[in-house]
């Protein structure tokens, strides 16, 4: 006998075997190539122009180095704007409805000052507090399934509580405890924004890479300036964090 029947026959169990399980393998790979990645980003405080330019240039790497879209930027000015409260809530089921709530992930950064009890928010005659159960409940209402929260702000680890789990990764600029740093009128960053975003995440192939890059780069310059160090934090994301590969 020559091989070439005897080859076909041990081969043809290995293909239908193969083709059966074909149809399983095919729907996650599809999830994959389609999962998007949307970017809501709000610079909250008007008063001071670095957090719009933060706002703005952390949405356009993060677009970057994901591919991500669409891409909104809110942000207010000394003289008014809609980057408020309302307008995040809006903005947050608006872009829900556009997104495969089970595979496209939210990605949301939020820029400002920040106290124990949330985020300022100031937009011209508007003042008010995003406090982490408004914020829960916002991303809640989306219906998505795979979030990050990208919160550059003193004291904004008070946010980790009410919103990390395993489908949310939450990074903060400084703990529940201590302010951050950088929030000059003129600057283009505050210290962490410049580490994680404009520095960090455009050498990192991940957001786990890019955080712990970022917390020291922000530590040796808390150090050097003779500040008490506010500890960025990151939590949760057990799900969403590999998901999200950077461009090489």
């Amino acid at each position: 006998m020559t091989l070439g029947p005897v080859i076909r026959r041990l081969c043809a169990p290995l293909v239908a075997l193969c083709l059966a399980f074909a149809p399983l393998f095919a729907p996650v790979h599809a999830a994959e190539e389609h999962r998007r990645v949307a970017v809501v980003s709000f610079g909250l405080f008007g008063p001071q122009g670095v957090f719009r330019r933060e706002a703005t240039a952390a949405a356009d790497i993060v677009a970057s180095r994901f591919g991500a879209h669409p891409v909104v930027v809110r942000f207010n000015t000394k003289t008014g704007g809609d980057a408020t409260v309302q307008t995040l809530a809006a903005t947050l089921q608006a872009e829900a409805t556009r997104m495969n709530g089970e595979s496209d992930i939210l990605f949301l950064i939020l820029t400002s000052h920040g106290s124990p009890d949330g985020l300022a928010v100031n937009a011209g005659r508007v003042i008010e507090t995003l406090q982490p159960s408004n914020l829960a409940e916002m991303l809640e209402r989306t219906g998505v399934r795979h979030k990050v929260v990208v919160i550059s702000a003193c004291y904004s680890g008070v946010f980790i509580p009410r919103l990390a789990d395993a489908d949310t990764l939450v990074i903060t600029a400084a703990d529940a405890q201590h302010p951050s740093f950088g929030c000059q009128d003129k600057a283009k960053w505050t210290y962490f924004g410049d580490a994680f975003f404009n520095v960090a995440l455009r050498r990192s192939n991940n957001l786990k890479e890019a955080f712990l890059l970022a917390r020291s780069l922000v530590s040796k310059r808390e150090l050097r300036q003779g500040f008490e160090p506010s500890h960025p934090q990151m939590a949760g994301g057990g799900n969403v964090e590999p998901l999200l590969v950077a461009r090489p």
